[in-house]
């Protein structure tokens, strides 16, 4: 096989016009969060997306050493993004060592990113007791059963160890919160409403934190 027919698409030549209809600074909401809760709306509503609480973490550990995954957004307000993860995985050691962070919400469907960078801290372990009791019985037993980002032997091991903690916790019993597992919170320094458009001249507004409380607006050039 050579290296043509191993991929057998022109991906030079693989593009989609985007939209007319822009973004322009009159559009925008007074702040990031509010501008966020207007699009996530339109993209939960007629975005056609499968899950538009999907976003990538971007993190990096004490060398810099980079590392991106796919986690959902589970709560945003005012005081920042929320998700949820066990703090023995990868992210969690990155943020660990260094809370700096950027989330992305690439809802392409509607030719759309929203990409926040800040900080993570996390959330008390009341709030993560709050929300670990909406999960379902057994995502709730999955993290517990998960060493997440560890190495193991196979699926098995995986299997197992739920097959055990479905015995000790059947339906319905009451599942102890996992002291490894909780929340972090990204509290946001920009946020970057990215809005696609023809010839490839997009629209890119970014808000940025003033140091005195407040927002700034920025147009960035594609």
């Amino acid at each position: 096989m050579t290296d043509r027919d191993a991929v057998p698409f022109d991906l030079a030549s693989m593009r989609k016009q985007y939209r007319a209809e822009g973004l322009s600074e009159t559009d925008l909401a007074a702040t990031p969060v509010e501008q966020f809760a207007r699009w996530f709306k339109q993209a939960a509503t007629d975005g056609g997306l499968f899950e538009p609480n999907a976003m990538i973490v971007s993190t990096a550990d004490a060398e810099g050493r980079p590392g991106s995954r796919t986690v959902l957004l589970k709560h945003f307000d005012d005081d920042g993004f929320v998700f949820y993860t066990n703090y023995d995985s990868r992210k969690a050691r990155d943020l660990a060592g260094n809370p700096h962070v950027s989330l992305l919400f690439p809802w392409h469907p509607m030719a759309r990113q929203v990409i926040v960078t800040g900080t993570a801290r996390r959330t008390g372990r009341d709030e993560t007791a709050a929300y670990f009791r909406t999960r379902p019985h057994g995502s709730q037993l999955g993290a517990w059963a998960s060493g997440q980002s560890s190495v193991i032997s196979g699926r098995a091991e995986l299997d197992a160890a739920y097959a055990e903690l479905a015995a000790r916790y059947p339906e319905h019993e009451r599942v102890p919160v996992p002291p490894h597992w909780g929340g972090f919170r990204v509290v946001p320094t920009a946020v970057e409403f990215w809005q696609g458009r023809e010839n490839r001249l997009h629209d890119r507004l970014r808000y940025v934190a003033e140091a005195g409380g407040g927002w700034r607006v920025e147009r960035l050039s594609p």
